[in-house]
């Protein structure tokens, strides 16, 4: 990544483009029925006028574009005086064959990759798990046979003296879940529901020692204590030491696990747990994840690095959890596809939901009795028209046996006689009142059991991790390790359905405008994290610290919890209510203005050549982010500085695009080197060019039912070709699709550029999608990413209905053959399928006018114009083998690039003039192009200050070697593994190196300063920095 300054003066050149709007227009009025003659021969006079009026447009449009054209002359006039098309000047001309020449053609780079690093991608890595679910999909006939009381299951039967030699020991489980934001916001629900929730436990709690809770949802809990007073806060606190209350998974939401980019996954995480450690010296254990709609694989590795060494999961296919109860396999060992230490404790709830009628067994209809919320005379009861009774000392003996029943059926599903059986649903324990409802009637039941021998059962309220390590002492194996005779298990659990055909793949897709810019916003955060980092470790450095605006701090904090918030299962899945939507938006606004100040703020320090005369004022910005009003006035008629902050750790060749006032450009480097630049027309409509406005673009370096769409109206097509790029802009009725062809050597030539604009505002009950057609012969098999983290290999099943072949793609897909592989690089997570061999299908947008009947109760009709943005790759594949899941390092970069836009950062005007600026450059070399730069995280002492410390967070990139290599200008290699960390950083010196967990939370011996780290394919690791 690097800072560069670059000088833009008047002269330079400029790029003209075919101007169409003459012949559209003519052949417009050439086809409309208002010039048509009526029968008489004669025009009416409505007609006249219309006419009238439409030689007037063409007389303004035709005067619009003589301006334009006129500009266009002159400059190329004053370009050809001065000579700067000749083959000796510096600017792009084309040859004598009609080519363009550019200045940096042929430029130098290579590629280095060592085969060991190669050896990864190309065999087996770790033992084979015995449940792999593409296997497991292909085995199931998903046949949805009617298993009586447990409708999606079978009837369980038991034999009554199972548990003479070894009693039952039940663990029941109280919750409430708490969306942060779905059918209200996050603050109205805290306000209605939650904050009564924390405040009716720390007095109910407190009452008996014996009852016990968890809580999952860190953002919910961090908004209660800083508005609770100091003894509800001393409350709650021995409440969690005393564990009584155990803080479960410990992120800032329940996130998503199918639209979220690991990135933003593992931040919210953080965020949760440093508040976790730093206000309460509470570090969770086990994971909660009750309600995202759909599993991935990539969560339970993210888990296993944060040291949680058990985890539980709730929305899998009815189907799936049909055959794992069968099977006895609904606990087992979650292993990644790359290795056996990356195995993590997994527990499968059996059935249809988390509520108390789908937990305690297999018959809702008894369970409902047992949700003691459900009373008579209360708000809720029960739909199988049994309603709960008190337990009182007449029937406490019936009521037991009923439910130990349950219990006992419930627990045959599992190979340990340890049972778990969750109590709660959405928003429970709001009122007192369910808090002794529940509490004393369960305890009155526990009261009896245990004290009766012969039932053979020890019934308590627990914690999750009660129940692990439960289970763990039953098998005799520390706490994390694999039980004996559990299975273990690869893949993912997409597309989950609740019932019958209803599957939840719909959004993958839905609101593609907040998916774009949540990717957006994570691409800033992480800009906003390193800048910031990089700039407090440089003031430390010089002697500075009470001089650079520390302060921003904050605003790191606020854009780390609102995007954070937005990783909800409710809200990147866009399945919130519209006035929910537009509060995350809200939010999601406020923190892209908070990291733009924090990025130009860090900007302007490192790039001052002399910090010494380093002034922050906070009324006066010293650069500028919104580019498209900024560079109207920056490149003008005046010396202007622009400085271009690259965010991918790699050097970087390619064009950034603004918006400029004037045809005379000229573009210089900071030791004067000119580079080139294109111009094009800038389009107010699709045939109408602004008078006043051209785009430039300049290079940089640094370091469902498918039918045909069809409309009455032949589309516009656009077409501008230019030493630069060339691109096919086509209009359509509901979209407009870009596509562009990048003429600069490096990444961005290797993939065709995308860009797809969509408007279905005026659809209803409909879907819009992108078929790519080839003839790789992929047969039934695709390939989707995974958070942006890992690729699952994917097959279309004809058994199954087409809304269950499509899954979640954040960043990628793609097909391949013996021969070649086409990936689908994608900016903004969508849905994706391949519904026939040498296809991709992606669903860009989707408009319902109704009510799904899970909740919501509305449709989702407040669709945006939203630019959907893609990348195609084609690469050969040099060696025919076996299909292997993991990308090349061309598609690894160019997903980089595509999701990590360079930032132009103008230097607005000053009065006293422009201070000598100078290129940033923060790394001291090359860095192994299979590490990523996940994150540089300045931790927190309090919520507004930094501490001496940053995190470091290095991925290194699983490669698949066996395709053809490219010039990815740059010089790529690899180190097995290997980086130094005291030299990574140009200009600072390296005072602590601490390997750490994930989540900061745990913490290895300190290494010492001069030593190399050393990571394995697809390892994330964390460490702690002390830089100066």
């Amino acid at each position: 990544m690097k800072l560069k300054k670059q000088v833009t003066v008047c002269g330079g050149a400029i790029f003209c483009v075919a101007v169409f709007s003459l012949y559209l227009m003519l052949d417009k009025l050439q086809h409309d029925p208002a010039r048509r003659q009526n029968s008489g021969g004669n025009f009416p006079r409505s007609q006249i006028s219309v006419l009238q009026n439409r030689i007037e447009q063409l007389e303004q449009l035709l005067e619009e574009n003589h301006q334009i054209i006129s500009h266009i002359k002159d400059s190329v006039l004053e370009l050809t005086d001065t000579g700067a098309v000749s083959p000796s000047g510096h600017l792009p001309f084309r040859s004598s064959n009609g080519s363009w020449v550019l200045p940096f053609d042929g430029r130098a780079a290579f590629l280095s990759i060592k085969p060991q690093d190669c050896q990864f991608a190309q065999g087996p890595r770790s033992s084979p798990a015995e449940l792999q679910m593409l296997d497991v999909y292909s085995l199931l006939s998903f046949d949805n046979v009617d298993g009586g009381v447990w409708k999606q299951g079978f009837e369980i039967t038991y034999d009554p003296n199972e548990w003479d030699d070894e009693p039952l020991q039940v663990f029941v489980v109280p919750h409430s879940h708490n969306d942060p934001g779905w059918v209200k916001t996050f603050d109205k629900y805290y306000y209605d529901q939650t904050q009564h929730i924390f405040n009716n436990m720390v007095v109910k709690l407190t009452e008996d020692p014996r009852r016990k809770f968890i809580w999952s949802e860190i953002s919910f809990f961090v908004k209660w204590w800083e508005n609770a007073d100091i003894h509800k806060q001393e409350a709650m606190r021995k409440l969690i030491l005393g564990g009584q209350l155990e803080m479960v998974t410990g992120g800032w939401v329940m996130t998503d696990e199918a639209n979220s980019h690991y990135f933003a996954m593992i931040d919210q995480l953080i965020e949760g747990h440093q508040w976790l450690e730093r206000t309460l010296g509470v570090i969770p254990r086990s994971g909660w994840a009750v309600d995202p709609f759909g599993h991935s694989a990539t969560m339970p590795y993210l888990l296993k690095k944060a040291n949680i060494t058990s985890m539980l999961i709730q929305r899998v296919h009815y189907s799936i959890k049909k055959h794992f109860s069968s099977t006895r396999s609904l606990e087992f060992m979650w292993r990644q596809s790359w290795g056996e230490c990356t195995d993590i404790f997994c527990h499968m709830m059996p059935f249809y939901s988390y509520d108390v009628p789908h937990t305690c067994g297999p018959d809702p209809k008894i369970c409902c009795q047992f949700d003691f919320k459900r009373l008579p005379g209360s708000r809720v009861n029960c739909p199988w028209k049994v309603p709960p009774r008190a337990v009182v000392d007449a029937n406490v003996a019936e009521r037991a046996a009923l439910l130990l029943d349950q219990y006992r059926k419930k627990s045959k599903l599992f190979r340990t006689k340890v049972l778990l059986v969750p109590l709660g649903d959405d928003f429970r324990y709001d009122k007192a009142l369910e808090w002794d409802q529940q509490y004393q009637n369960y305890q009155r039941l526990f009261d009896y059991m245990n004290a009766r021998s012969e039932m053979h059962v020890q019934a308590q309220f627990g914690t999750l991790s009660d129940y692990f390590n439960a289970v763990y002492k039953a098998n005799d194996v520390a706490p994390g390790t694999r039980p004996p005779d559990h299975p273990v298990l690869s893949g993912d659990f997409f597309a989950y359905a609740d019932r019958e055909d209803h599957y939840w793949s719909g959004y993958y897709t839905s609101r593609p405008f907040y998916k774009n810019l949540d990717r957006v916003l994570e691409s800033h955060l992480r800009g906003a994290e390193i800048l910031y980092s990089l700039a407090v470790a440089h003031a430390r450095h010089g002697g500075m610290e009470g001089r650079y605006p520390t302060t921003d701090y904050a605003l790191l904090t606020d854009a780390r919890r609102d995007i954070g918030l937005f990783q909800h299962h409710d809200a990147i899945a866009g399945t919130a209510k519209e006035v929910v939507v537009i509060d995350y938006g809200s939010r999601m606004l406020r923190a892209l203005v908070g990291l733009k100040r924090v990025i130009i703020n860090a900007a302007h320090f490192l790039i001052m050549k002399n910090k010494d005369v380093y002034r922050f004022y906070q009324t006066e910005p010293f650069l500028e982010t919104f580019i498209s009003t900024a560079l109207q006035h920056l490149l003008s008629r005046s010396l202007r500085y622009l400085v271009v902050f690259n965010p991918v750790e790699q050097d970087r060749l390619c064009l950034v695009t603004a918006l400029v006032n004037t045809a005379r450009i000229r573009l210089l480097t900071e030791d004067g080197q000119t580079l080139p630049v294109q111009l094009s027309a800038q389009w107010s409509s699709a045939v109408q060019m602004s008078p006043e406005v051209y785009q430039t673009v300049l290079t940089t370096l640094s370091s469902l039912l498918f039918q045909p769409y069809r409309q009455k109206d032949q589309p516009v097509v656009r077409v501008v070709e230019g030493p630069l790029f060339s691109e096919v802009v086509a209009h359509y009725q509901h979209f407009e699709q870009t596509v562009r062809i990048h003429n600069v050597p490096g990444v961005d030539c290797l993939s065709v550029d995308i860009t797809i604009m969509v408007d279905i505002r005026d659809q209803a009950n409909k879907e819009l999608a992108m078929r790519v057609i080839t003839d790789i012969q992929s047969e039934d098999t695709f390939y989707t990413d995974l958070n942006g983290f890992q690729i699952q290999p994917r097959r279309y099943f004809q058994k199954l209905p087409l809304q269950a072949n499509f899954y979640p793609m954040p960043t990628m897909a793609y097909i391949q053959d013996g021969q070649y592989r086409l990936t689908l690089h994608t900016a903004q997570a969508l849905g994706v399928t391949s519904m026939d061999s040498g296809q991709l299908e992606v669903i860009l947008d989707r408009r319902l006018m109704q009510d799904d009947n899970r909740g919501l109760g509305q449709g989702l009709k407040d669709n945006k114009r939203t630019a959907n943005r893609f990348r195609l790759l084609l690469e050969r594949r040099v060696l025919d083998s076996e299909p292997v899941s993991f990308p090349s390092i061309t598609s690894h970069m160019t997903s980089a690039y595509l999701n990590h836009e360079v930032l132009a950062l103008p230097v607005l005007p000053k009065k006293r003039g422009v201070p000598p600026l100078q290129t940033f450059a923060p790394l001291a070399g090359t860095l192994p192009c299979d590490f990523h730069l996940l994150n540089l995280r300045s931790v927190q002492n309090q919520v507004t200050t930094p501490s001496p410390y940053t995190a470091l967070l290095l991925h290194r990139r699983g490669l698949d070697c066996r395709l053809e290599s490219h010039n990815l200008g740059f010089n790529c290699t690899t180190t097995h593994g290997q980086l130094s960390i005291s030299s990574l950083f140009r200009g600072l010196d390296l005072q602590l190196l601490q390997p750490m967990s994930l989540s900061l939370m745990y913490s290895s011996p300190p290494l010492a300063n001069d030593s190399s780290v050393s990571l394995d394919p697809m390892e994330i690791s964390a460490f702690k920095l002390k830089l100066r």
